[in-house]
């Protein structure tokens, strides 16, 4: 059965790195601990304000219902993100395992 990943790109409002990395903790302590999803943050080398959030889905009955299993905690972590996000939006890209 093929994987599918969902990537999240983003640039982090210059001087809110902090901010950004305190909240990133907590987004990997909901997904990845207490929701169980397959989740994780990258910054790209030698951008420190550039991130990619990451989720591998098992199948793509997981990757359909990711955004339907989104909690009040998961919305109010991602309403904080897009306060911190330069341009106010982000680029997704789904990939899927051949």
């Amino acid at each position: 059965m093929a994987r599918y990943i969902l990537q999240i790109s983003y640039d982090v409002l210059p001087g809110r790195r902090e901010e950004f990395l305190s909240l990133a903790q907590e987004m990997k302590a909901h997904f990845g601990v207490a929701k169980k999803k397959d989740y994780a943050l990258y910054e790209l080398k030698g951008k420190g304000l550039s991130v990619v959030e990451q989720f591998v889905c098992a199948s793509k009955e997981e990757f359909d219902v990711l955004e339907d299993d989104l909690d009040e905690r998961g919305e109010a972590l991602v309403d904080r993100l897009t306060g911190l996000i330069a341009g106010g939006s982000a680029r997704y890209a789904t990939l899927v395992e051949l």
